[in-house]
């Protein structure tokens, strides 16, 4: 992986998947700290305005976004500390969006982190239109993560 990323989008008729790649000098560890600290979030994350909660496996939190009204409320699953952990929101069969970290430690020191959001559901043809393009969205997220992290490393 590059010091720069690219986020990648798929489509089908019920479904819509983004993710994103990005190598981090810094331990996973350190990653996981930034990405776990609800409070901290809009300090250092560009995409989103204020989380409310706590960011831990079990736990439904808030979150504010740039440019909407609109707060999500994913429930944070799934969590092996310091290596992955799962967001979901909505429910099947109408729609649903699950978004995954996942981390992992090279030998040289550093993480690769991967991002990837995939939504599902017989809705999303009819809201298609009113969802973003995910992939600058994406990048953003990962090189501000990278950079929060790089930087406190």
């Amino acid at each position: 992986m590059s010091a720069n990323c690219k986020a990648v989008q798929t489509r089908g008729a019920f479904s819509l998947a983004c993710g994103v790649e990005v190598n981090i000098l810094a331990s996973a560890q350190a990653v996981w700290r930034i990405l776990t600290d609800a409070e901290g979030f809009p300090r250092w994350n560009s995409t989103v305005t204020r989380v409310e909660g706590e960011i831990r496996d079990g736990a439904k939190i808030r979150l504010s976004v740039p440019g909407t009204e609109r707060r999500f409320t994913p429930r944070v699953a799934f969590v092996v500390p310091g290596e992955r952990m799962t967001w979901t929101g909505g429910f099947l069969p109408l729609f649903k969006g699950v978004r995954t970290f996942v981390l992992k430690r090279r030998g040289d020191g550093s993480t690769d982190f991967a991002m990837d959001e995939r939504f599902a559901g017989l809705m999303l043809p009819f809201v298609r239109s009113a969802l973003p393009d995910f992939r600058p969205i994406f990048e953003r997220y990962a090189m501000d993560l990278k950079q929060e992290a790089e930087r406190a490393g």
